[in-house]
């Protein structure tokens, strides 16, 4: 199958390419180069030894969008293109809305208009906003409590609107807890531009001198050591939540499969998580063991809008797509120890 990635050089995009290439489909990276960078693709090449084809562009711009999809006879696309800071889109929601809402009503103008049926959408948890329970499913409610989340929740309601207008679009929207890791070869990793937003990159620099200390906002929760709790899931176990996903819609049976499930029979929404927490000074201790030297804390006050707890339940993914995680917390820090590693070479 021809699929087109939009965001395709970005961190979980690139990810995605090599995934989907190893599955034997034809794979088209579309990225305007805003957060990443073109020399991915020299990577994407040392891991697979394929050429990407790569088309430098923004989403916004339907006629680029259109030309691309039917000049490369493109038969699905795999959404990734949107900006992701939390606290960016707080300083800045309009260039969030205009870019991520704007960005995937020009997409699907696009697939309507060059007959592009299938749609996997990279959504987030934090449309759930604050959880009202624990673990939270696909049926908690949807509040999302910052510009960002509103993005994806307005994205999600614009793909199911399209998918009950048109029954020949196959959608799903997957929504990612907190993706993390590197790809076993070392050549694929996180490195946002600016200041690190998720604390992977960011105890990555630290652990690298980049930074001096990481952070630790409240060591007071009502957790197990006072820190926030989070649902982290290996890079590698997210892409492949990404294949089962295509795989699923491309199934002749489906449809029949999930009426059963209530949901939309061509609109579907599935959590990605491990369906666990780890509190932020597990992940510092686990990450520590390969430093050479201890990672800096400075615990400070909690930030607004944090929640004690937020982590994933995963079984609707589970009976849906066949899909559930297979990487731990560790398998998380050694890939990204050798990320640093290799990257530094």
């Amino acid at each position: 199958m021809k699929l087109l990635l939009t965001g395709g050089t970005g961190y979980i995009g690139s990810h995605a390419a090599v995934h989907f290439l190893n599955e034997g489909h034809e794979v088209f990276l579309f990225d305007n180069l805003s957060n990443s960078n073109k020399s991915t693709l020299k990577n994407l090449f040392k891991i697979t030894g394929s050429e990407f084809p790569f088309i430098k562009g923004d989403i916004r711009d339907t006629d680029l969008v259109n030309g691309t999809l039917k000049s490369n006879d493109i038969e699905g696309v795999i959404h990734f293109a949107g900006l992701k800071s939390v606290a960016d889109s707080v300083q800045d929601p309009l260039v969030y809305f205009d870019n991520n809402v704007n960005g995937s009503l020009s997409l699907l103008k696009a697939m309507q208009a060059s007959k592009v049926n299938f749609l996997v959408f990279s959504s987030s948890a934090t449309v759930y906003g604050l959880p009202e329970r624990l673990p939270m499913d696909e049926s908690h409610s949807l509040f999302p409590t910052n510009p960002y989340g509103k993005t994806k929740l307005q994205v999600e309601e614009i793909i199911s609107s399209a998918c009950s207008a048109n029954k020949s679009l196959r959608c799903i929207s997957l929504r990612y807890f907190n993706p993390a890791g590197s790809h076993e070869s070392g050549m694929l990793g996180e490195q946002p531009k600016g200041i690190p937003n998720n604390i992977f990159p960011y105890i990555s620099q630290v652990a690298l001198g980049k930074r001096k200390c990481l952070n630790i906002f409240g060591n007071d929760y009502d957790t197990p050591d006072g820190t926030g709790i989070r649902d982290y899931i290996h890079i590698t176990d997210l892409i492949e939540g990404h294949v089962a996903a295509l795989n699923y819609l491309l199934t002749i049976d489906s449809l029949n499969r999930l009426k059963s499930l209530k949901q939309d029979e061509n609109y579907f929404v599935s959590n990605l998580g491990s369906g666990r927490g780890y509190s932020v000074l597990e992940i510092v201790k686990e990450f520590q063991k390969g430093c050479i030297k201890d990672i800096p804390i400075n615990i400070t006050s909690r930030r607004k809008g944090d929640v004690p707890e937020s982590y994933a339940d995963a079984s609707f993914a589970s009976k849906l797509l066949k899909w559930k995680t297979k990487k731990s917390l560790k398998d998380i820090c050694k890939s990204i120890h050798n990320f640093q590693n290799i990257s530094s070479l």
